[in-house]
């Protein structure tokens, strides 16, 4: 079985988007309840799908894949037109939103990567570096978590929402 679209098709089935995208019907039909795709139905009331969905749907699931919630997702997927496939521009605007916490996103996987072997301020103390840099978990007077990566990276490490829905301006 082909995991490719016809190059003219305009619509496809919840089966050929699912073949497409990699992503199961069940999600699909997850994601449009949660209002990230949107579909029409056919007089038998089938989904259809516009082309443009697999890009949404591999938009999603990328955003997953680096932990940035559904609802942020859902609320900068809510930028773009609904009357039009998107353009270049479009998703460049989205990019930008996103930007400055994928940077910091990015900063903090690196500092996990390069510090995971040191004491990182979570109060386990139980690394010898631990003893040394956090006596006592000093750091937890300062709240909960990896107090080195949460302090360094912001509220939304805390519990945060992900990146910033934009203003209404």
């Amino acid at each position: 079985m082909t995991s490719h679209l016809a190059p003219d098709a305009k619509e496809a089935t919840v089966g050929e988007i699912a073949r497409r995208s990699g992503v199961a019907p069940s999600a699909l039909r997850f994601y449009e309840r949660e209002g990230l795709i949107k579909s029409r139905r056919t007089g038998g009331n089938q989904r259809r799908y516009s082309r443009d969905t697999l890009r949404r749907v591999a938009f999603i699931r990328t955003s997953q894949g680096i932990g940035i919630p559904l609802a942020t997702i859902r609320d900068v997927l809510g930028l773009l037109p609904e009357d039009r496939t998107p353009t270049r521009e479009d998703w460049a605007l989205i990019s930008e939103r996103w930007r400055a916490d994928l940077d910091a996103r990015i900063r903090t996987l690196q500092r996990l990567r390069d510090s995971l072997s040191d004491c990182i301020g979570c109060g386990c103390l139980s690394l010898t570096k631990c003893a040394l840099s956090n006596p006592r978990d000093d750091l937890g007077a300062r709240g909960p978590g990896a107090r080195r990566f949460v302090e360094e990276r912001g509220p939304s490490a805390a519990g945060g929402r992900g990146p910033a829905a934009p203003d209404a301006s």
